[in-house]
């Protein structure tokens, strides 16, 4: 994984998720702001998986569980999927609310993901 990578990806995924959850409280039902914000999240993500697929190809070789680190990200990239399906289905503000729980979420299984790739020992 890439170092500046994985700050931006927690960094926007805390945002996004404290962004959703003030939204949510604050009585607001799903909007674009909310969509959209879990949706770069997504993005990020997709990105993170591309940038995975390729890691080893030069060079950037997980130190910890290959396994565990694809289970992680591959549930991570299902949760932004997930949280906009409900805000869709759910119309209500807690809807939001949990868009922003499951990307703060998220935002820890990123965190995680870099102590598996490059701190943890096989």
């Amino acid at each position: 994984m890439i170092l500046g990578f994985t700050i931006a990806q927690v960094v926007v995924a805390g945002l996004a998720g404290l962004l959703c959850i003030a939204i949510g409280l604050a009585g607001r039902r799903p909007g674009d702001v909310s969509v959209g914000a879990i949706a770069l999240v997504q993005l990020m993500l997709v990105a993170q998986i591309v940038v995975s697929i390729v890691a080893p190809f030069v060079g950037n070789n997980a130190t910890g569980s290959v396994l565990e680190f694809w289970a992680y990200l591959i549930t991570a990239a299902m949760l932004p999927i997930g949280g906009i399906v409900w805000a869709f289905i759910d119309r209500t503000r807690w809807s939001v609310v949990v868009m922003g729980v499951l990307s703060l979420a998220v935002a820890v299984m990123v965190y995680r993901m870099h102590v598996i790739w490059t701190i943890q020992g096989a």
